[in-house]
């Protein structure tokens, strides 16, 4: 009897031992990290110190050094074209938004935003400060109908049709310059902005520098979000033109040392971001993501050589960007990443490493990278593709084609693109395999903007 009492205690306490072993796993389980995903305006990779590049940006080379650079990604030339792509994980040619003039064909009816879908799957989300070549919003409903929870955007005035200095074509450059002067100093994004906190304009803005005010906006979201996990896009306009003084600029510094300024402010600020994370001890299940949205830079050499292009080209210098991804205990280190990476591929790693679903029925172009953040081999891609308006190129390692027939060896990029006029049987592969490449995205775009026929009635 005693025996058979002992026996049923053991196998009662193994039960219990099983389950709080279980239980104490599931509680180990690390969460889904929150991600902020921080991306510059007008900043290739000349920009960043840790790329080789002339400017200090000991922040930025902090998060490179502490988590993984990615060597080889890829925007579009122009900031529109680019911010549809990130926000949507789709190519031009589906979704319209061929130029920065084509933004008012993406909005939420045809696409679906990646805050919607990261909301959907239990994130707080926000948006703080570019958002204006895509469809506008200006209301707290718009800003649902994305998927944003909260923003602070510019603009609280007007959207799209405030076309933007460096982009605008050029009868939109002839302006009044005594206006041209005016707006540099008080304008949208920098000193007295006009901004729209969540449907309203932002007061209080007399003396105030804007990027300061979206990283207060930025802090305060997290911090009442770090409950739960949270997905910030902080669209910095820093460094678009025009290029202004910053808070840290001296008032006897020079005009051509502005841009040297606003990239040591724009570090400045990560810096910033970074250090409130750990305040709030957020910063181990924080996944950063740094990039920029096209080639654009001063000073664009790389190691002391010039970089080939720029914004609003098809060249290395006008889609080459940097890439710099931070998760403490999870990124490698020092990592440094030669994988093919463009914009579409943004929308599935950060559904992937959130945890959510991809939306049904949607043509995703991106592949997800989200191994290669974890210092796993993956599944690189084999090719990029880029396009602006019609112009549109295909590229893997050491080759690139694009639609007018033109072959290149990228052996010398992003110094140079050397055309192909005696090739090799290494060459000649190549050609056709980013051919066959190139062929079927353009058949996709002509069924993209294909009419639909209508049924005839019976």
């Amino acid at each position: 009897m005693i025996a058979r009492y002992r026996f049923v205690v053991c196998c009662v306490a193994m039960i219990l031992l099983t389950q709080i072993t279980a239980l104490s796993a599931a509680d180990t389980k690390p969460p889904r990290p929150n991600i902020v995903f921080i991306l510059a305006d007008d900043f290739g990779i000349p920009g960043v110190g840790c790329y080789g590049g002339a400017h200090k940006t000991p922040n930025l080379d902090a998060l490179a050094k502490g988590g993984t650079r990615f060597e080889n990604c890829f925007s579009a030339p122009l900031c529109g074209p680019t911010r549809a792509m990130l926000m949507t994980g789709r190519y031009a040619f589906r979704t319209g938004m061929l130029t920065n003039g084509t933004g008012p064909a993406v909005s939420p009816d045809r696409e679906v935003c990646i805050a919607r879908v990261l909301k959907q799957a239990g994130y707080a989300t926000a948006v703080a400060g570019k958002w204006r070549q895509l469809q506008y919003f200006q209301t707290k409903a718009d800003a649902e109908r994305w998927g944003f929870d909260e923003f602070l955007t510019w603009g609280a005035r007007g959207g799209n049709d405030e076309a933007e200095a460096d982009d605008a074509a050029p009868k939109k450059k002839k302006q009044n310059k005594q206006a041209k002067k005016e707006a540099k100093e008080k304008g949208e994004r920098y000193w007295e902005p006009d901004y729209n906190l969540n449907g309203k304009a932002l007061e209080d803005v007399e003396g105030k520098y804007g990027p300061d005010l979206l990283h207060n906006f930025v802090v305060d979201f997290i911090e009442r979000h770090r409950e739960r996990p949270f997905f910030v896009y902080y669209p910095t306009p820093l460094i678009h033109g025009p290029i202004l003084r910053t808070p840290d600029t001296d008032s006897k510094g020079k005009k051509q040392s502005l841009y040297e300024d606003n990239i040591a402010y724009l570090d400045k600020l990560i810096g910033k971001l970074v250090s409130e994370l750990d305040r709030l001890k957020l910063r181990d299940n924080t996944l950063i993501v740094f990039t920029g949205d096209n080639g654009s830079v001063p000073h664009e050499n790389i190691n002391g050589r010039k970089v080939d292009g720029h914004k609003s080209d098809l060249l290395e210098g006008g889609s080459r960007v940097p890439l710099i991804v931070n998760w403490p205990g999870v990124t490698p280190a020092g990592g440094v990443r030669k994988d093919l990476i463009d914009f579409s591929d943004l929308f599935p790693t950060f559904a992937e490493v959130a945890g959510a679903k991809l939306p049904n029925g949607v043509k995703i172009d991106g592949h997800s990278f989200a191994a290669a953040i974890k210092g796993e081999k993956g599944q690189p891609r084999d090719w990029v593709y880029v396009q602006l308006g019609e112009k549109r190129y295909v590229r893997d390692v050491g080759w690139k084609l694009n639609n007018d027939g033109e072959f290149f060896d990228m052996r010398d990029a992003p110094f140079e693109q050397a055309a192909v006029t005696k090739p090799t049987a290494e060459a000649t592969a190549a050609r056709e395999k980013l051919q066959v490449v190139l062929d079927g995205l353009i058949s996709e775009s002509k069924d993209a903007t294909a009419p639909t026929k209508k049924k005839k009635k019976k």
